[in-house]
């Protein structure tokens, strides 16, 4: 495994307010079935609680809002964001080994971008996530970390969310892992999608230069 060059740390979170505030313009709450004062109400309580004071990150419930609802409102430079054409199937890819809070909003902390393991493998990367005590964000975390700090998403220096995995009727896990990076517009993509934000897979075996994995230390309401 290739070790990674130092990276700037990315900058704050915007407040939860800020937060609730974007997701109520892109009209996640309607989508997750909850009012706009529920969003607000939950985050002006949470910014008041220890772990609303050091850079949450707001999530909705993936039950409420999956990621084929939430892929759409990405946008890198004025593109929105996609999810690859061979992943029609990309809602199946449910939390393995994660227990969510029951309730609609909740709240990740120390989500981090995994930088130090690009060039790892997800069979590699998910013990020592691990052991590190850290948890690996699902697909539907990933994309409302991007949504709320675009910077999450940079070139070269993207990331995976094995988190989220698809056990096939066998009882095995599917082989692929969900990802977001930016597309270079070849192949199905299209070149208009050059630049754009993308939802795709990787193998769990491979290693990729440009990926790291994405994780949070807990998840609170």
């Amino acid at each position: 495994m290739t070790a990674e060059p130092t990276t700037a740390p990315l900058p704050p979170l915007p407040s939860l307010g800020d937060q609730a505030e974007r997701l109520i313009a892109l009209g996640v709450h309607d989508r997750a079935g909850i009012t706009a004062d529920d969003v607000r109400a939950f985050t002006g309580k949470a910014a008041g609680d220890a772990a609303g004071n050091g850079g949450a990150l707001l999530a909705v419930h993936p039950d409420r809002a999956p990621a084929s609802a939430l892929a759409p409102l990405l946008r890198r430079g004025g593109k929105p964001g996609f999810i690859v054409t061979d992943m029609t199937d990309v809602d199946r890819f449910a939390p393995v080994g994660i227990d969510l809070p029951d309730a609609p909003l909740y709240l990740l902390t120390g989500v981090d971008r995994g930088d130090r393991m690009s060039d790892w493998s997800p069979e590699e990367a998910l013990p020592e996530l691990e052991r590190e005590g850290r948890s690996p964000l699902l697909l539907t975390e990933g994309v409302h970390w991007v949504l709320q700090q675009p910077e999450a998403l940079d070139r070269n220096l993207c990331f995976m969310t094995i988190g989220s995995r698809l056990r096939k009727e066998n009882g095995r896990f599917d082989s692929r892992t969900p990802a977001i990076w930016i597309s270079n517009g070849t192949g199905r993509d299209g070149k208009e999608r050059r630049d754009a934000p993308k939802v795709g897979w990787c193998w769990w075996g491979n290693r990729h230069t440009w990926l790291g994995f994405g994780s949070a230390v807990a998840r609170t309401v």
